[in-house]
């Protein structure tokens, strides 16, 4: 390693513009090194480039919405399902001194 603190400050940007440089090349240089063993391996499987490309990976299924656990009784078309943050209904009931319990559906 180099002692930095030993360069000037032109000297150091010259020297950032090399290291990005670098880096972008570098990353380009793995990436096509990683797209050809790829392609060997899909060679050796008997896929073409084309084939290979062809190939959709499946999406994962979505997850439903989570039933609703709790009910404002005061206003119900304000509903949470006791996932994530608690809405500002919720955290009002519970500061007035209700328990959460009683807004449970």
């Amino acid at each position: 390693m180099h002692d930095l603190s030993k360069y000037s400050l032109a000297q150091l940007r010259a020297l950032e513009v090399q290291v990005i440089d670098e880096l972008k090349t570098q990353h380009f240089l793995s990436i096509s090194k990683a797209r050809e063993q790829i392609l060997h391996i899909a060679r050796n499987a008997g896929l073409s480039e084309m084939q290979l490309r062809a190939i959709k990976v499946p999406k994962m299924p979505k997850q439903g919405t989570a039933q609703v656990k709790y009910r404002n009784p005061e206003d119900p078309n304000q509903q949470w399902s006791g996932r994530g943050r608690q809405p500002a209904w919720v955290k009002a009931w519970v500061a007035s001194g209700k328990p959460l319990e009683d807004a449970k559906t």
